[in-house]
C-alpha cells in the first residue's frame, strides 16, 4: 500500500520502465511540491531498496541527522585538499565493508560534487552512475574558509557531510549544508540541514543536479582500432531518483535495503528463493545471482545462468565448465519475460556524461548477368536478408536499451550501440587526489574512461 497523495511522488526505480533522460533534465514532468510544514512520510518500493522521506517536522528525522560537532574528535576528519579545491574526489577506505546494492565494498570515493563515488575504476566522469548522492550539484568547497567536506567513521557508520557549501558561480544563493551516512546494515540516510533555495532552481548546465542511488556492471570489450587493447563499456542496471521537490532544510531520506541474489551462499537457497529477483545458482563460481550485478561479464563468461540447469542435483553432478568469453550458450538476458531483465534494458544511461556511440559497419555488392531461376531465387532471398537486417539495424540504433540491442551489445560491441563516457565541456570532469597523503598539495589527474 502507498501512502495517500504519494502518486505525486517522482522517485524513479528503473523497473517501471521510466526513461531516465526524461527526469530532470528534460523537464517535462509537473513538480509536486510539498509544503514546509508538511510531515507526511512517502515510501516508494524499488527494487533494491525501500525509500522513505520524512519531512520537517517528523521526529523520525531528527533522529537520524549525525551531529559531527558532537561526535567523538579523533573519529571526525575534515579532508584538507577536498575542503580547498573544486571538482576533486578523493578515496578513502572504511573500516568495515559497507553493502551496496548486494556487494560488499570497503572503498568508496568522497567528490566535492555533493556524491560518493561507488565505483571501483576511477575515471573522469564520476556522475553518471555507481554513485551515493544525497545531493549532486556543481559545489565549490575552495570559495569559502567556512566551507568544508568532513566525514566520520567510527566502525558502525560512515559519514560525509558537505558544510557550508557553495555553488559554483552561484554564491548569491547561499550555503548549503546536507550529509550522508552509510551504514554497516546497508541501510543509506540523506540528511539536510541547510537547502537555502528549491533544489529545482539549481542548473545543471555545468553539472549534474540529481539526488538519489545508482548502480552498474563494467564490461572490458576489444577496441575495434586497437585488437591488444580493450575498452571499458559500462551499463547502469538500477537507480532510484529522488523527487528534489521534497528536498528541503530539515528533510531527509532513508534508504533501507532490500535481499538480493548475492547474499544466498548455497544453491538450495538460492533456487528456493521468493525474492522478486530471477535467481540462479552458479556451480562454476559457486554464486547466486539475476545475473544483472558488478559480476555480470564473469557471469556469462561461465555461461551461468542458462535455462538448462534447473536442479542443484544435476548442477553439483555436472560440475561443468562453459567456455568463457566467446561461448555461443545464450545468456538469461535474452529472456525478455525475466522482470530483471527488462529492469536492465529500460535503463542504460542516455544522460549527463554518457551516450550511445555507433560503430557502422557494413558492406554488399552484387553483379547482373544472366542467372538460372535456383540463383535469382538465392539473391532475392538474400536481397531481402540484407534489408532486414538493415531494418534491424536501424530499429536498434534507434531503440538501444531493446532486447534486441542488449542481445548484440553483449556479443559484438564492437558494431553496435554501446556506452561510453566521453568528455564533454558542459558536463562534470573530476580528478582524483592523489592517494598517498591527504595532506600532500598535488593532484593527479585520473584515468580517462
Amino acid at each position: 500500500g502507498r501512502p495517500p497523495g504519494s502518486e505525486g511522488r517522482r522517485a524513479r526505480d528503473t523497473s517501471e520502465g521510466t526513461r531516465i533522460s526524461q527526469d530532470l533534465v528534460g523537464g517535462s514532468l509537473a513538480i509536486d511540491t510539498l509544503p514546509a510544514n508538511e510531515t507526511r512520510i512517502v515510501e516508494d518500493n524499488h527494487s533494491y531498496y525501500v525509500s522513505r522521506i520524512y519531512g520537517p517536522g517528523d521526529a523520525r528525522r531528527r533522529g537520524l541527522w549525525v551531529d559531527m560537532a558532537a561526535a567523538n574528535r579523533s573519529q571526525v576528519k575534515i579532508h584538507g585538499i577536498l575542503s580547498n579545491t573544486h571538482r576533486q574526489a578523493s578515496r578513502i577506505v572504511l573500516s568495515f565493508d559497507f553493502p551496496f546494492y548486494g556487494h560488499l565494498l570497503r572503498q568508496v570515493t568522497i567528490a566535492t560534487g555533493g556524491f560518493i563515488f561507488m565505483g571501483d575504476v576511477i575515471h573522469r566522469m564520476l556522475t553518471a552512475t555507481q554513485y551515493i548522492a544525497p545531493l549532486m550539484a556543481n559545489f565549490n568547497p575552495s570559495y569559502s574558509r567556512n566551507s568544508t567536506v568532513q566525514y566520520l567513521d567510527n566502525g558502525t557508520v560512515f559519514v560525509v557531510q558537505w558544510d557550508k557549501v557553495y555553488l559554483q558561480g552561484k554564491e548569491d544563493m547561499g550555503s548549503f549544508t546536507f550529509q550522508a551516512a552509510l551504514h554497516s546494515s546497508g541501510r543509506i540516510v540523506f540528511g539536510y540541514k541547510e537547502i537555502p533555495v528549491p533544489v529545482l532552481q539549481i542548473s545543471a548546465s555545468q553539472h549534474p543536479v540529481k539526488a538519489g542511488l545508482s548502480d552498474a556492471f563494467m564490461v572490458l570489450n576489444p577496441s575495434p582500432d586497437v585488437p591488444e587493447s580493450r575498452r571499458r563499456t559500462i551499463y547502469e542496471y538500477h537507480r532510484v531518483e529522488l523527487d528534489t521537490s521534497r528536498i528541503s532544510s530539515r528533510s531527509a531520506v532513508e534508504f533501507t535495503p532490500l535481499p538480493t541474489c548475492l547474499q544466498h551462499q548455497s544453491c538450495e537457497m538460492c533456487v528456493t528463493s521468493e525474492l522478486t529477483f530471477n535467481c540462479s545458482w552458479c556451480h562454476v563460481l559457486q554464486r547466486c545471482s539475476s545475473g544483472f550485478d558488478r559480476y555480470r561479464e564473469e557471469w556469462l563468461s561461465y555461461g551461468c545462468g542458462q535455462p538448462d540447469e534447473k536442479t542443484c542435483e544435476d548442477l553439483a553432478e555436472g560440475g561443468r565448465y562453459s567456455a568463457p568469453p566467446d561461448s555461443s550458450a545464450s545468456p538469461q538476458a535474452q529472456d525478455g519475460t525475466s522482470p530483471t531483465a527488462s529492469l536492465f534494458i529500460d535503463s542504460l544511461t542516455t544522460e549527463d556524461d554518457t551516450k550511445l556511440n555507433q560503430f557502422a559497419g557494413g558492406e554488399g555488392k552484387s553483379s547482373g548477368a544472366p542467372m538460372p531461376t535456383g540463383t535469382i531465387v538465392g539473391i532475392v532471398v538474400a536481397v531481402l536478408l540484407l534489408a532486414g537486417i538493415i531494418l534491424a539495424g536501424i530499429y536498434i540504433s534507434g531503440h538501444p536499451t531493446s532486447t534486441a540491442a542488449l542481445f548484440f551489445i553483449e556479443r559484438r560491441p564492437h558494431r553496435w550501440p554501446a556506452m561510453k563516457f566521453r568528455n564533454r565541456s558542459n558536463h562534470a570532469s573530476y580528478a582524483e587526489v592523489e592517494a598517498a597523503s591527504q595532506e600532500k598539495e598535488g593532484f593527479v589527474e585520473a584515468e580517462q574512461c
